[in-house]
């Protein structure tokens, strides 16, 4: 099930934001014993590299992930971690 859940993450977001950078980690073995992973939700951390986030303040970022995954918040993810950055702002 976590597979696939990376998977769908990595779908939806490739497909809403066109990234040229993506890495989607299940962080869930960090959490065991934690109430969201005794629900069978997952904990997750996104790095997307996009242009929309051109201009963009992080609050307004993390809401376009948000859009594009909310309604997994409520059947597969408990905690998402997100790290969202324009590609002028990646570091040499």
């Amino acid at each position: 099930m976590t597979a696939e859940r990376v998977d769908e993450l990595k779908r939806r977001l490739s497909a809403g934001l066109q990234p040229t950078r993506l890495h989607v980690s299940d962080e869930s073995d960090k959490h065991i014993g934690h109430e969201g992973a005794q629900s069978g939700l997952g904990h997750f951390s996104v790095l997307v590299v996009s242009e929309r986030f051109n201009g963009l303040p992080t609050i307004r970022r993390h809401q376009l992930v948000y859009d594009i995954v909310g309604d997994m918040m409520t059947t597969d993810i408990h905690a998402l971690s997100i790290k969202a950055i324009a590609p002028n702002e990646l570091t040499q």
